[in-house]
Parts: structure tokens; C-alpha cells; sequence
């Protein structure tokens, strides 16, 4: 299933693009900084993350533990560059704060995200597949409880590998548990090779029906198409809904895009600021 943009204000759309292109930015300056991090997913990543936190997710800066608000998982947490710029330009930290200590020691901006020390996160992640899982814990639990609170998993592509991921599947699929909603950030890059020449997924989408999910497929750039799916996705009660946003590895830099060699590469001092300009917002 795919659905088109659905009426999303194109103001609002024009000020997440730009606050869209101000976190890529953050995410090379932060790489550069630290000398390490995974550019090419968190580049990717990006605009799935900003139509959800600055639109889609009910969320507060201000009270990063308020009981109503909706959860996200950042299953693939090795993008946690492009995890913090978004939660840095929604107000949780500065920008400046994050960039500038971002993979430090005694950071709270680790590698991988840590719940204990950064505003925000919700789970402490890094190995691969353990997101899914985590999130549907959580939906359980926050339907047993009451508050109306939705759950994202934000997952990559070649994380599909695991077989946690296919368990955590089967069970929501069987149980139809009702406000998750899980993101595939479907790049088709993952660490050394192209997903398809690594491990196909193929055919994905009846996969993902017969374990009894709703699937839908997007344009995971296209931020008014981003918002449409995913608002449409949390109102869905009849069970979970996955949504395979399509992207474009290291999105926003011409050199970077699509290629392989980007999943963990630094940017030196000259392509920092070939990849700055090229984010500039016009």
C-alpha cells in the first residue's frame, strides 16, 4: 500500500525541510569533531526523524519523562548522530552542546544512545534487532496502563538480517498489537555492500503481510508525504503498521549518496565544507 501527501501545510513543510538540512549539517560537523561516526545512516535517517519529532510524535522538550507522551525507539542506534541533531533542534539540548561533545568522554552523547544520559531516549541501543522487540514491550505496557501514548521503532534496512526482528514480527503480527508503529529507513546500503547483494529481503512486502502486518511504502525524503503516512499509521487500531520509507543513503551530499564506503567514514576538513554548502538552506 502507498499514500500520496494528503494536505500537509506546505509552510510547515518548507520550515522541517529547512530544519531538516540545518541537523545534516550537525550530524557532519558532529562526525568531523569526534573523528568517528556513522555518517551515510544518520544522513539518511534524518527526515524520518524530524516529521516525527516535530510534527507526528507527541513529545515536550521541556518534560522529557511526561507520562502521555508517544515513545520512539531508535533500533538502528548506530545513526545516533543524526538522532541527537534532530533532538537537539527540537529543544531537548543545544546544537552547540551536542556537536562539539558528541563521542566524548563522559559525553552524554555516546556512540550508541544510552537512556541514563540523554534527554530523549527513550532505550539504550546498539546491537542490532533488539529495538522491535523493546518497542512492543512498550505499547503493551502503556495500553495496560491507559495513557493514549503511540509507539515508533525506527529500524535499518540491512537490521532486517536479524532474526530477533522476524520473532518481534511474528508475535505483534499474532497478537495484532495495536498503537506501534515500526520505520524501516530502507537505504539499501548496509555495512559492507548493498542490502540485496548481502541479504535479500525480497519480496519484503508479502513477508511483512503474512507475519500480519499493515505495510506501507513512502518516500522517506518526502517530509508532507512522511507526516501523511505516519499520522495516518497511529490512528490504525486494527493492529501494527510498517512503514518501509524509502531513502537515499548519506541523503543531502552529493558525494556521500549511495555509497557504501560512508557507512562509518569521517569527512576530512575540505569535504566538511563541500558537504556544508551543499546543506546550506537556500
Amino acid at each position: 500500500m502507498s499514500s500520496a501527501n494528503g494536505g500537509v501545510d506546505a509552510a510547515l513543510v518548507t520550515r522541517l525541510e529547512g530544519i531538516a538540512a540545518n541537523a545534516r549539517q550537525d550530524i557532519l560537523r558532529a562526525i568531523a569533531n569526534a573523528g568517528a561516526g556513522h555518517t551515510g545512516g544518520s544522513l539518511s535517517v534524518t527526515d524520518i526523524l524530524t516529521a516525527l519529532y516535530f510534527r507526528v510524535l507527541r513529545n515536550d522538550p521541556e518534560r522529557p519523562d511526561w507520562p502521555e507522551r508517544d515513545r520512539l525507539v531508535l533500533s538502528k542506534g548506530h545513526a545516533s548522530a543524526g538522532f541527537y541533531a534532530v533532538l537537539a533542534a527540537r529543544g531537548y539540548f543545544s546544537r552547540e552542546e551536542f556537536v562539539e561533545n558528541y563521542d566524548t568522554v563522559d559525553s552524554i552523547f555516546m556512540g550508541h544512545p544510552d537512556r541514563l544520559k540523554t534527554p530523549g531516549v527513550e532505550t539504550s541501543t546498539g546491537s542490532l534487532g533488539h529495538g522491535l522487540s523493546v518497542a512492543i514491550g512498550m505499547a503493551l505496557g502503556l495500553k495496560a496502563k491507559g495513557p493514549a501514548a503511540h509507539v515508533y521503532a525506527v529500524l535499518g534496512d540491512g537490521e532486517l538480517d536479524e532474526g530477533q526482528v522476524w520473532e518481534a514480527l511474528m508475535y505483534a503480527g499474532t497478537h495484532k498489537v495495536s498503537g506501534l508503529t515500526a520505520i524501516v529507513d530502507f537505504n539499501k546500503l548496509q555495512l559492507v555492500g548493498r542490502v540485496d547483494e548481502t541479504m535479500s529481503l525480497e519480496p519484503l512486502v508479502p513477508k511483512l503481510q503474512s507475519f500480519g502486518w499493515k505495510v506501507v511504502e513512502c518516500d522517506g525524503h518526502d517530509i508532507a508525504e512522511l507526516i501523511a503516512v505516519l499520522e495516518s499509521a497511529r490512528e490504525d487500531a486494527d493492529g501494527p503498521v510498517i512503514v518501509l520509507a524509502h531513502t537515499v543513503k548519506g541523503k543531502g551530499v552529493s558525494f556521500i549518496e549511495d555509497q557504501v564506503a560512508w557507512h562509518a567514514r569521517v569527512p576530512t576538513p575540505e569535504e566538511l565544507q563541500q558537504g556544508l554548502a551543499e546543506l546550506e538552506v537556500k
